[in-house]
């Protein structure tokens, strides 16, 4: 038996051989996913459903066969899902060797492990009245609600909370704002935030609503082969009752061999969105960082550069933006292919599916690198600070609005004379004020206004959105 160094250090030794970043260089999000996506992770929950579906059966289904074994023995048929393990994991893939049929492999593991259990009687009802599919898309469906409940919406959720929280410590921040690139009427750092918790927010409350649906109907989606051999039933009310009571999905009532993927497709569009608003949250936070907006924490053991020695990157802001591509770029294309089959099924759906965990294994990286890459920035108020004390030009939005309100025509024109293009001094902009046709009150409003105060609701905008 290998030891626990030498076990790491072939675990260790894979990672660098690993031909997808996520079981090699990220390998630590990978390993996260893997219980609900991998292989292994497939194949228990196929023996998990084909466990479920005797258990179904001895509760519910009237047969001489069934009664002779009787409920008492459904805690050990549900055993055999439960103690899964990679040894028995093997065994399964020794039987495929030979059947080139994988759920069929799952069905006969299943009867041998009844034989070991005294439960002959019983392997004939294991799979009975099942096409693949119906094992497939019920242990997909369960693999996914488990993946993404367990693993990723936690990790997004904690994003949110940690952009939250800057949003609610710089409300009253102000900050130089850029349109087009160019300085523009301020915000408030925390107001900026704001508008990101709100956005990711709301697609994280359409995610959480989300239900993952699943058929079991046989092999052209008719019940026939139940409705043959059980014909006193109502089997799609006991299918109903199996898929939502035993395994906590949602009912898919009219389908061909395949459920459909509708459900799927939707999240995934959904996940996109969540990626498409992380990855303009980067591109900002690298902007800012560029400005000096944020300053960057840096770890004394860490290079920056290879030549370069003052260099502390924002590599985790980019390195999030790159994983989001090739999230999307997945979600996408599953999104395209799930809901096309040819007539009532063909085999491209099965094959697409096995990426659901790159999929969401990618975001999960992005998402934890932005985790990382905020952990080591602050806000830099001197610089920003700096920045609106130099940009008194962004008062020109409110003088000229000012003036607008008295009916002066050309105040715009008039504002753009004297600050398009031009360095604008305090004093500038206060000479100008003082000889303006308006109520002192006006004027004296005007000139107590800096770049620091011009943030009208911003403060409160983040404060009522960052809650």
């Amino acid at each position: 038996m290998l030891n626990d160094n030498t076990s790491k250090l072939n675990s260790e030794i894979y990672s660098y051989h690993a031909l997808c970043p996520l079981d090699g260089r990220y390998a630590s999000v990978g390993q996260k996913l893997a219980p609900y996506f991998s292989e292994f992770a497939l194949v228990k929950n196929r023996v998990h459903v084909e466990t479920k579906w005797l258990e179904f059966l001895l509760k519910n289904i009237s047969s001489s066969v069934l009664e002779s074994v009787g409920k008492s023995k459904i805690s050990e048929i549900l055993s055999i899902s439960e103690n899964f393990n990679d040894e028995e994991l093997l065994k399964v893939k020794d039987i495929e060797k030979v059947t080139n049929h994988d759920v069929k492999a799952v069905e006969l593991y299943v009867a041998t492990k009844l034989k070991e259990l005294g439960l002959d009687t019983l392997v004939s009802f294991v799979h009975i009245g099942l096409t693949s599919e119906d094992v497939n898309n019920t242990a997909r469906a369960i693999m996914l609600v488990g993946g993404l409940t367990e693993i990723w919406l936690p990790a997004a959720k904690n994003l949110v909370s940690q952009i939250n929280q800057i949003a609610s410590e710089n409300a009253n921040v102000a900050m130089l704002a850029h349109t087009h690139g160019q300085p523009a009427t301020p915000t408030t750092v925390g107001k900026e935030f704001a508008v990101f918790t709100y956005r990711l927010n709301k697609i994280l409350k359409d995610i959480q609503k989300f239900k993952a649906c699943a058929k079991l109907n046989g092999a052209t989606g008719n019940y026939a082969a139940l409705s043959v051999a059980f014909p006193d039933y109502d089997w799609e009310q006991l299918s109903q009752q199996f898929v939502e009571e035993y395994l906590n999905l949602e009912f898919n009532p009219v389908t061909t061999q395949i459920e459909n993927h509708d459900y799927m497709c939707k999240l995934f569009h959904q996940i996109s969105e969540f990626n498409n608003v992380l990855s303009d949250l980067d591109l900002d936070m690298w902007l800012y960082i560029s400005k000096g907006y944020f300053k960057q924490i840096p770890v004394k053991s860490e290079v920056g550069s290879s030549t370069m020695p003052h260099k502390v990157n924002p590599i985790r802001f980019e390195n999030s933006e790159s994983n989001i591509e090739i999230s999307n770029a997945l979600l996408i294309a599953l999104s395209n292919k799930l809901p096309r089959s040819r007539w009532q099924r063909d085999l491209s759906d099965s094959s697409t599916q096995r990426n659901i965990g790159m999929a969401l294994g990618y975001s999960l990286q992005a998402i934890e690198q932005t985790i990382g890459g905020f952990a080591k920035c602050t806000v830099n108020k001197d610089k920003i600070e700096l920045d609106l004390k130099d940009s008194w030009a962004v008062l020109a939005e409110a003088i000229q609005t000012v003036l607008r309100r008295y009916g002066i025509p050309d105040a715009y024109n008039q504002l753009k004379e004297i600050t398009r293009g031009k360095e604008i001094t305090e004093s500038d902009i206060h000479s100008f004020i003082s000889n303006l046709p308006i109520s002192d009150e006006d004027k004296s409003n005007l000139l107590r206004m800096t770049p620091s105060s011009y943030t009208g609701y911003a403060e409160r905008l983040a404060k009522k959105y960052s809650k």
